[in-house]
């Protein structure tokens, strides 16, 4: 019998050998080796580095190899058999996590360490790894016995159920929908893109050739790269309602209905809050971030929204002028508000998805987003055919060099969008931590994902640059974890950051994209071969921030929703989430919200993702990014002897030290003060 490829710890994932009835053996096996690893550690207590902490540290490498590539397929390659079989298992996975982190014989190890005469003779990174793993242990329910420990057991393994069934709710009811254009002239205004993309999305539904781009039908669906082109170019106003409303009512009816499941999320994540001592969950969640309350977040809310406002009130009355302009007698509502912009946009600025995309080419966006990496942080960047096992015959996989030419790091690309079978959105998820294993330094790989265009007509995906900026994002995400220098596996790469710092590296490269240079060499027209004219960078760039207002405002309203339902907020009360939600829009958001919008039931960040009480950490780390990036102009973009000193820095310190060090102290390094919001707000066009 051939071995179980979720069983084999050494090399990459062989994905493409991993098969459903692979999965419940190997997880068995997997917690069978871990419970006597444990066990014996427990039994064999001894409070030091070596004896104690080390072989903490190793065990999160079985799970590496066996648990960590189910979970991923969970998000790439999604079925029926395969959710069967994941949440066969989900349950022991958990109980198992909180079995180690309640052990009360490796607890009481880890305080007398703390206390012990080796504590001044540890580094920072361990002595940070034994304060996450005391304080981990404190928010797992460490001093609970009895029934409140039994409950708070239970209570965790409902909440990871319930996370699945949300986000596998969203994925499903989003597969569900579809709307097929028929009549050509309803496809007046579409960019040829568009066309091309619901033409094929159209045969692949019907496993039939009988669209083509010119002719039709064209299949209409909530998937990212389709329906936010549609809400953009569609004239037919009462389809766009008709898209609006499916994609903002999402996982909000029938048997894919999340509102139960939100508020039962809520309610268990007060009643663990309150076995824990905590008023409610948001005061858990900022335990370990960089903000030190709940004031301090709204505090910083209030700070970006006042000056924002003004500027989205004026975003509403321009697209309101063109409306009318257009001919537009009824009220602006929300499925006209991207329609209108891009009329505005291309008004004001004069050109076109359509215009854009044949310069953006993916391979040549990679080739130059690889390039810019090379140059400001002196690594080498190279593809590796045949090498790597993949999930999908799109995937590609990629090693990164030092200057010498020795591999540190490599990760995986899954660039395009599968609606049928992959998440929506983008992420970076680890595959593989830095760390050493009997004196052996095991290199980092990261997982990348998209859901880009995907190749049309026998061409390359051509990439609108919002994905582009999309895809720089991730590889921000990615370049913190594969550069990393730290050999602890629990503070190397992204491990062991506060949650409210992890988005710097990721919005830091978001603004080489608006970079002349850097732009230009991402471009190659698809037929002409020839590079972005300057005429379109400069549009490009006189756009950058076209209606930053009412982007800004969107952001704040998610992030103080997502606050708001996690401290105020009574699950068991008369108000709905959706009245907090209606509540928070009216004081944000500059159009009157919507009685039907159900948009909680798939903002799957903070209910199924790692951002509970926590969203409002992207404009908490966009502040630093914007600071650090701000480093990089003071000495000159196009000044590459300049620009190499300064990314050697940033190297070092935000994508070396990982979780080592607090992240206040990582960004002084690298800055030489505390971060200032006026970078921010003058990158937004906000000051």
């Amino acid at each position: 019998m051939n071995q179980n490829p979720l069983l084999v710890r050494k090399g990459l994932p062989p994905y493409d050998e991993i098969r459903v009835e692979h999965v419940i053996p190997a997880v068995e096996q997997l917690l069978k080796e871990t419970e006597e690893y444990i066990s014996n550690i427990e039994h064999n207590i001894q409070p030091t580095w070596d004896q104690l902490v080390e072989p903490l540290e190793l065990l999160e490498h079985p799970f590496e190899y066996t648990w960590q590539p189910i979970t991923h397929l969970t998000s790439v390659k999604n079925s029926d058999a395969l959710r069967k079989a994941f949440e066969s298992v989900l349950q022991e996975v958990v109980a198992m996590d909180l079995r180690v982190k309640q052990s009360k014989v490796i607890y009481e190890g880890l305080k007398l360490l703390k206390n012990s005469p080796e504590w001044d003779r540890l580094d920072s990174a361990q002595k940070r790894i034994i304060d996450w793993r005391i304080q981990s242990a404190e928010l797992s329910g460490i001093a609970l016995d009895g029934k409140n420990r039994e409950r708070f057991i239970a209570i965790e393994k409902e909440l990871s159920q319930l996370s699945t069934d949300f986000s596998n709710n969203i994925l499903d009811s989003t597969k569900a929908y579809e709307l097929i254009i028929i009549e050509k002239s309803s496809t007046d205004g579409w960019t040829n893109s568009l066309k091309a993309l619901t033409s094929q999305s159209y045969n692949e539904s019907k496993s039939s050739n009988d669209s083509t781009p010119e002719k039709g039908p064209w299949r209409i669906t909530l998937d990212y790269p389709i329906y936010m082109p549609f809400m953009k170019h569609h004239k037919l106003r009462g389809q766009r309602e008709e898209v609006y409303k499916a994609f903002i009512t999402r996982a909000s009816s029938d048997k894919w209905d999340n509102t139960d499941l939100m508020r039962r999320i809520l309610r268990l994540k007060k009643e663990k809050s309150k076995l824990l001592g905590y008023s409610n969950y948001a005061e858990i969640s900022l335990a370990s971030k960089m903000a030190p309350d709940i004031k301090s977040v709204h505090d910083m809310i209030e700070s970006l929204k006042n000056p924002s406002r003004p500027h989205a009130e004026q975003d509403i009355k321009d697209l309101l002028e063109i409306a009318k302009q257009m001919g537009q007698t009824e009220p602006l509502m929300q499925w006209d508000t991207s329609y209108y912009s891009e009329r505005l946009r291309e008004k004001r600025f004069n050109y076109s998805d359509d215009e854009l995309r044949p310069y953006f080419p993916m391979p040549r966006v990679l080739e130059g987003m690889f390039s810019l990496a090379e140059k400001i942080f002196s690594i080498q960047i190279k593809k590796l055919d045949n090498v790597a096992p993949v999930w999908h015959k799109d995937v590609e996989y990629f090693q990164i060099e030092d200057e010498t030419g020795n591999q540190i790091a490599s990760f995986y690309l899954d660039p395009y969008s599968r609606p049928a079978e992959k998440r929506g959105g983008a992420w970076m998820a680890d595959c593989l931590g830095r760390r050493k294993i009997n004196g052996n330094t095991i290199f980092p790989i990261a997982h990348l994902c998209c859901n880009g265009t995907p190749p049309v007509d026998g061409k390359p995906s051509l990439m609108s640059f919002d994905e582009v900026n999309t895809l720089f994002h991730e590889f921000g995400h990615g370049l913190q974890w594969m550069l990393t220098t730290i050999d602890y596996f629990g503070v190397s790469g992204i491990n062991g950051i506060e949650w409210d710092a992890v988005e710097l590296p990721s919005q830091f490269m978001e603004n080489w994209c608006y970079h002349k240079p850097t732009l230009i060499e991402l471009t190659k027209h698809i037929d002409t071969g020839k590079p972005l004219p300057d005429e379109l960078f400069d549009k490009i760039y006189s756009a950058k921030n076209f209606q930053s207002g009412l982007m800004m405002l969107r952001q704040l309203k998610f992030a103080k929703t997502d606050m708001e339902l996690h401290s105020t907020y009574d699950p068991d009360g008369d108000e709905s989430p959706f009245d907090v939600q209606k509540k928070i829009s009216l004081d944000i958001d500059v159009l009157p919200p919507l009685d039907e919008d159900r948009f909680l039931c798939s903002f799957s960040h903070i209910f199924a993702g790692g951002y509970s009480a926590g969203y409002y950490s992207y404009k908490w780390a966009e502040v630093l990014s914007a600071d650090a990036f701000s480093a990089f102009e003071e000495v000159g973009l196009d000044n590459e002897i300049k620009l190499k000193e300064v990314g050697k820095r940033y190297r070092n310190t935000i994508l070396a030290l990982g979780g080592s060090m607090k992240p206040m102290d990582v960004f002084k390094l690298f800055r030489g003060r505390e971060p200032e919001t006026k970078a921010l707000l003058r990158h937004s066009g906000l000051s």
